[in-house]
C-alpha cells in the first residue's frame, strides 16, 4: 500500500504546531527530535529539535512535520510525503518524479532504517520518498 500525506516544515515551532494539530484532530502523535538519533546540537541542528512527527488520526488522516534544518527556513509549500512497504511501486515513483527535476538526497538507507530520498520535480513540487523496512516495521531493527 502506498500512502500520500502533507509534510509541514516549522521554524523551531513543529512541537507545538504538531501538538495543536493533535488537540484538533485526535489521533496518535509520534516525534522523534534529533537528540533520539544522536544529535548533539553541536554543529548541526539542536538536540531537541523535532527531527520528524507524524499525526495519524481514527479517520484515517495522517500529517507529517518537522523543524527546518539550522540555515535553512520552513518551506512555505512544504513537502509532499510518498511512503508505504511497496518498493518497486515507490521507487519508479522517485525515478520519475525526479525526471527533469532535481534529486536532493538520493533514495537510499537511513539510519532509521528505511529507504528514503527528496526530489524536486520540474514543477517545482518538492517530494519525499521514504520505503518502510519490513525489519524495522517488526521491531527486528
Amino acid at each position: 500500500m502506498t500512502v500520500l500525506n502533507p509534510y509541514l516544515t516549522f521554524d523551531g515551532k513543529a512541537r507545538d504546531a504538531m501538538e495543536t494539530y493533535k488537540e484538533i484532530f485526535g489521533g496518535n502523535l509520534d516525534i522523534n527530535t534529533f537528540g533520539d538519533f544522536g544529535g548533539t546540537g553541536e554543529d548541526g541542528p539542536p538536540a531537541d529539535g523535532i527531527m520528524h512527527a507524524q499525526l495519524t488520526t481514527d479517520d484515517g488522516l495522517t500529517l507529517m512535520g518537522s523543524d527546518a534544518m539550522p540555515g535553512s527556513s520552513p518551506d512555505p509549500n512544504g513537502w509532499i510525503s510518498l511512503s508505504g512497504d511497496d518498493g518497486d511501486t515507490l521507487r519508479r515513483y522517485f525515478e520519475a518524479l525526479s525526471d527533469g527535476g532535481e534529486i536532493l538526497l538520493p533514495l537510499e538507507r537511513q539510519m532509521w532504517g528505511d529507504e528514503y530520498g527528496q526530489c524536486k520535480d520540474r514543477f517545482g513540487v518538492q517530494w519525499m520518498v521514504n520505503i518502510a523496512d519490513p525489519a524495522a516495521a517488526e521491531g527486528g531493527q
